[in-house]
């Protein structure tokens, strides 16, 4: 049942039996998440469905049931906690209610006068073919679904007239297909097998049952996976969107801080591929505070014209001293204020400040010293600007303002550190050809990613974000296959989905099946059509 009232769900405790979904994150229902933030105990599988904890409360008990495979998922304990008004999420693959175990779950609560909801997840046999390009019911007068360990006799499913969707049989799929052959159904017919449905590890293989058996001799697929049989599957060839896509499975390394990485992940996520966040730098405030203090007070007492920010962190380091000192965005009052490149700009944005400046051109301080205006004692009442940075910046800000007659406070206002070198299986998949491409957004993260984990392997695309970068790469003995067309972040990932994308249609122009990097590499499990 589902009380309406959260607040007495509080006092009493119950249990939230929430389809996951199919696998993709993303496809947990609106319900299910809302249920997970308010969940005090959340019983799972870690391994397959840790990532959804990102929408419980820090505070959150987890019981992972695959950490011991013994333990009753709804246990004398889990009822417990229920009873003592406690709000218990327990998640299930797929839909609990398509051949799922937690029938016996669900009776356990009933017994024990426990509370309980059944939230319907998204269901794998419409959503895995969905994401294999797949049409469930398209054109067809009837959808089956059926699960193959509760099938004694193929022959009753041979006379299916649309799609026939078969759960849990991909290691009896040739046999199946035999049977389905002898029941009646022409060895003709289409079928596809897909195992990892909905995940960037999705892999389809299709053939005809006739054919199935040489087909998937070496294709190495495991549960959880799919078999559908049905005209539908010759759809594929125009509807495939997802393993389509430029950089579909492509494990990607990005050498950034936390914060900086999170709009680029998020992008690269977009083309298909699966962002690893490397940290190489740590960023620290400086050793001695007191410049910037001096600093933040001249800002406020009118000592400054300009304001220049050449980096995202800067932005940060400046709103963490305001809020330090109770002041906010309206300090900038009266004040110009300059930005490098978008992501200090968006930064700014979000501060509730405006930027004057910023480069039409290159986001670079050199291009924004093309378009910064000369000091003007007729115009400008103050010649002087703040400049607060990095403690490794360049100087050729500083210089390129003094030529234009300003005067320049550049100020400490962080500190970048080599961070700590990443765990082992990150450093071996580094040296072992493991990724499939490096993003190197600065001189600084080649150093830093070359110093704290090793040279990427010689299979792994090297993407750079501009010149600089990739003299930096080439000084490593790194060969540069990816510039990007302007230096961003988000140029950068876009030139490496369209280098995926030429390799993709390079190897589907040649009758290939389309290969990761890292599956060129000596010893990569190589999967065939």
């Amino acid at each position: 049942m589902s009380p309406a009232d959260h607040s007495t769900q509080a006092r009493s405790g119950f249990v939230a039996f929430v389809g996951a979904g199919p696998g993709d994150e993303n496809l947990l229902t609106l319900r299910g998440a809302d249920l997970l933030s308010r969940a005090d105990v959340a019983v799972l599988d870690r391994r397959a469905y840790g990532p959804l904890l990102r929408h419980c409360r820090e505070d959150v008990e987890v019981v992972d049931i695959a950490a011991d495979a013994a333990e009753n998922p709804v246990s004398l304990k889990t009822i417990q906690a229920a009873k003592a008004g406690r709000t218990v999420v327990r998640l299930c693959s797929g839909d609990p209610s398509f051949f799922s175990s937690v029938t016996d779950e669900v009776a356990a609560c009933a017994k024990a006068d426990v509370d309980f909801e059944i939230v319907p997840g998204v269901p794998p046999a419409t959503a895995v073919l969905t994401y294999a390009g797949i049409p469930p019911a398209a054109s067809a007068p009837e959808f089956r679904i059926v699960d193959a360990a509760q099938v004694d006799d193929w022959a009753r499913h041979a006379d299916c007239a649309g799609t026939l969707v078969i759960y849990n049989g991909v290691s009896d799929a040739v046999p199946i297909s035999k049977a389905l052959i002898a029941g009646g159904k022409p060895d003709s017919t289409p079928v596809a097998v897909t195992s990892d449905g909905t995940t960037t590890e999705q892999y389809t293989v299709v053939s005809t049952l006739g054919r199935l058996g040489p087909d998937l001799k070496h294709a190495g697929m495991t549960e959880p996976a799919l078999i559908v049989v049905g005209d539908a599957v010759g759809m594929r060839d125009r509807l495939s969107w997802f393993e389509t896509k430029s950089l579909f499975g492509w494990r990607v390394l990005v050498p950034r801080t936390k914060e900086q990485s999170k709009g680029l992940s998020e992008q690269l996520r977009s083309y298909g591929a699966v962002p690893e966040e490397v940290p190489t730098i740590s960023v620290e405030p400086p050793r001695t505070p007191q410049q910037m203090d001096r600093a933040i007070k001249g800002l406020v007492t009118g000592r400054y014209e300009w304001v220049a920010f050449t980096s995202a962190n800067a932005v940060k380091a400046v709103r963490e001293k305001f809020e330090e000192y109770g002041l906010d965005a309206r300090a900038f009052a009266g004040l110009k204020v300059a930005a490098v490149g978008d992501a200090t700009s968006r930064a700014l944005v979000e501060f509730g400040v405006k930027p004057d400046l910023m480069p039409t051109g290159e986001q670079s301080s050199e291009g924004l010293l093309t378009e910064w205006p000369p000091y003007d004692s007729m115009l400008d009442p103050i010649n002087r600007v703040l400049l607060p940075r990095a403690d490794i910046a360049t100087e050729s800000l500083v210089a390129g303002l003094t030529e234009l007659g300003w005067e320049c406070d550049d100020v400490t206002a962080y500190r970048t550190v080599r961070a700590a070198p990443p765990p082992a299986p990150i450093r071996e998949a580094i040296k072992g050809g493991g990724f499939d491409a490096v993003l190197f957004t600065s001189s600084s993260t080649v150093r830093n990613l070359v110093g704290i984990a090793g040279k990427p392997h010689n299979v792994t695309v090297i993407a750079v974000i501009g010149p600089q970068t990739a003299k930096t790469a080439e000084e490593f003995g790194l060969r540069v296959d990816v510039m990007a067309d302007k230096p961003s972040a988000s140029a950068l990932a876009a030139a490496l989905a369209d280098y995926g994308a030429k390799m993709r249609h390079a190897a589907v122009s040649a009758g290939e099946v389309p290969r990761r990097p890292s599956q060129m590499r000596r010893g990569a499990r190589r999967r065939v059509k």
